[in-house]
């Protein structure tokens, strides 16, 4: 294991890895080894961490693995953030805060205190997933707990759909973290709107899904995302009219098609549902 030898990145760890949930309190005591930090422990080299950014509170960040297990990791100014393509604000802790968005896929090298505290000493992702993880980045606040609340609302927006008849549903699916549509998708969502307009009083509803990686927030909102995506085709590639749609909605990971615990399931969660629905009252007429 390699010690950190600089003592500024010594200094440093003294601010950023001192959050008010932790409970950690620095000791007041000079710096003497290079290889000894604030708290007075060696800092070593931590482990590799590969994942998406599922939750961020000031200068901590949480990443979630493909297998769901969670890491918590402290940025600080000597982090080095880099896209795939250039270097975003090497040494500069603002750019790399404006970087690291909820939904990010990262990997990230560490060092690791005496307590088990990781601190990043680089952050690389690749600009493309950086442009989409902004794109569906609310802003919104969020801490490191799962909310259902929302989740139970999103089910009574679609809680009347006793109400109707479904004429058929087709399911096209997204890669890990995306709302990309494949071309087989764009074929695909066509023929729905083609079968749903040889079908008299059709309506349209369409239901966003996701499979179980990430945190609840980042699956509602990439759900509502893809949602949106696929009714943004139809109406300006399949020519389906907006007035034909119910309104769409995102159910993050509830609802799942097959489990969650192998790679062939969650491929087949990772859906947008596009439902052919006729009301009760005027079917057959």
């Amino acid at each position: 294991m390699n010690t950190l030898t600089a003592a500024p990145r010594a200094l440093a760890i003294a601010a950023a890895i001192a959050l008010p949930a932790t409970g950690l309190h620095a000791q007041q005591q000079s710096v003497q080894p290079e290889t000894v930090d604030v708290y007075g422990s060696a800092l070593v080299e931590g482990p590799d961490v590969e994942g998406i950014i599922s939750a961020r509170r000031d200068n901590r960040i949480r990443i979630t693995a493909d297998d769901g297990t969670n890491t918590v990791v402290t940025i600080d100014q000597e982090t080095r953030v880099k896209g795939k393509g250039g270097f975003l604000g090497l040494g500069n802790k603002d750019m790399a805060a404006d970087a690291l968005v909820n939904g990010l896929p990262v990997s990230v090298e560490t060092l690791q205190t005496a307590d088990g505290e990781l601190v990043a000493s680089a952050i690389d992702f690749r600009n493309e997933d950086l442009e989409f993880a902004s794109m569906i980045q609310r802003g919104t606040a969020q801490g490191f707990a799962e909310q259902t609340a929302a989740t139970d609302a999103l089910r009574s927006r679609v809680g009347d759909i006793d109400q109707y008849n479904v004429k058929g549903t087709t399911n096209v699916f997204f890669d890990t973290g995306k709302a990309q549509l494949s071309g087989q998708a764009q074929a695909d969502l066509c023929a729905a709107a083609a079968q749903a307009d040889s079908t008299d009083n059709a309506l349209l509803l369409v239901v966003g899904y996701t499979d179980s990686t990430g945190d609840y927030e980042f699956n509602q909102e990439l759900s509502e995302k893809r949602a949106a995506r696929v009714v943004n085709y139809l109406q300006q590639q399949c020519g389906w009219k907006p007035y034909r749609m119910l309104t769409p909605t995102g159910m993050a990971e509830a609802d799942p098609l097959a489990d969650n615990y192998t790679e062939q399931g969650k491929a087949q969660n990772r859906r947008v549902a596009v439902n052919i629905l006729v009301s009760k009252s005027v079917d057959g007429l």
